[in-house]
């Protein structure tokens, strides 16, 4: 029997954050290069003003970037208005058991660091989970990463999908996925990468050998 997690269409995820260093055009010029490799793109940019935010929501819509696949990092009035896929929501955002309340329709991920954090998201709502980071990153330099078996834990303990985050290579995607979880973040693995569509194509490869695993054995 299919993990019940898989029913809710999040399996083998690809997502995609942006790195907070890069212009709009270059994000929506990448992104649009890229948007048939991936599952989902996060707006994550913390020094941007909600005009800004909008705008390249509304660049990537004219590039052909499918809405559905973005999630608004934290600023759930632009996911809603927008009609993007949905909010991510962090430690400093509003509770998402008032996203429910307010927007019940709208997919809500929450970002985590912790089992207590875990619980926590998937009390309040959260349709996914985004936990990390699984390995050391220049992203948070200094930070161990969790890595694998505390990944296991959270795979197996709340019943929602997690998709991980942190460090992630196409070395190590595989390794990864054996922990259960349904997906894998990255940031400059891709949109920094000397070619971000070779990079995305290799992750996607990735990514399916898994599936094909899966299906082979079954």
């Amino acid at each position: 029997m299919e993990n019940s997690k898989n029913l809710n269409g999040i399996k083998n995820q690809l997502h995609v954050i942006s790195t907070g260093q890069q212009s709009i055009q270059k994000l929506v010029d990448i992104a649009g290069s890229i948007h048939s490799y991936i599952d989902v793109l996060h707006i994550r940019e913390k020094s941007w003003t909600a005009k800004e935010i909008v705008m390249t929501i509304e660049a990537l819509g004219s590039a052909g970037f499918p809405l559905e696949k973005i999630m608004v990092n934290d600023r759930v009035d632009i996911a809603y208005l927008m009609k993007t896929g949905g909010v991510q929501l962090t430690h400093h955002s509003i509770e998402g058991s008032l996203v429910k309340q307010v927007f019940p329709t709208l997919k809500m991920g929450s970002s985590i660091h912790s089992m207590e954090e875990a619980k926590h998201a998937f009390q309040q709502g959260a349709d996914f989970l985004l936990y990390g980071n699984i390995f050391p990153t220049l992203s948070k330099e200094g930070k161990p990463g969790v890595g694998i078996q505390k990944l296991k834990d959270i795979v197996q303990t709340v019943p929602i999908p997690i998709v991980a985050i942190g460090g992630i290579t196409q070395q190590n995607t595989i390794e990864v996925l054996s922990s259960g979880c349904n997906g894998i973040a990255v940031l400059s693995g891709i949109l920094q990468s000397d070619n971000p569509l070779d990079s995305a194509k290799l992750y996607r490869e990735k990514l399916d050998q898994v599936v094909s695993r899966v299906e082979t054995i079954l």
